[in-house]
């Protein structure tokens, strides 16, 4: 069986060490503001193990007018369980929890090879590729809720 619930920043480090950060140090996995009240933290389990993490911080974009926005990071599912519809269902996971919090839009920073994961999902992108040092090529996407 697989579900859903909060857990504790350190407890996503299982899934984005691999996933996000394969061969870097596990203290890479530690991101700013994941300790925050405002921050949620969600895990996918199968069979009492980590599958999948999504991390969501109460942070503002500049570049949207909305007030009440939400940053998606660390959204990652092991590989051998990618492809199965389990990452979608942690963005639902993720749209339902903002919107009980009140907020008005999602928005994040996608790898280049996650767009249309993401397009999927309706986000859409905002503005041009840039890069992130070590990790690669990505686009801000966004989402109103």
């Amino acid at each position: 069986m697989i579900f859903i619930r909060q857990i504790e920043a350190e407890e996503t480090f299982s899934v984005r060490q691999p996933v996000l950060r394969p061969g870097k140090p596990i203290d890479s996995c530690h991101f700013e503001g994941d300790n925050l009240g405002t921050t949620a933290h969600f895990g996918m389990f199968k069979n009492d193990k980590v599958i999948g993490v999504v991390s969501v911080f109460k942070v503002n974009n500049p570049n949207f007018i909305k007030k009440e926005q939400y940053q998606v990071r660390g959204m990652a599912v092991l590989e051998k369980h990618q492809r199965k519809g389990l990452g979608e269902q942690l963005m639902k996971k993720t749209e339902h929890y903002v919107k009980e919090k009140k907020g008005e839009l999602i928005w994040f920073n996608a790898r280049e090879n996650a767009v249309p994961f993401y397009e999927k999902l309706n986000y859409k992108i905002k503005g041009n590729a840039f890069e992130i040092s070590e990790i690669g090529t990505h686009f801000v996407m966004l989402k109103c809720i």
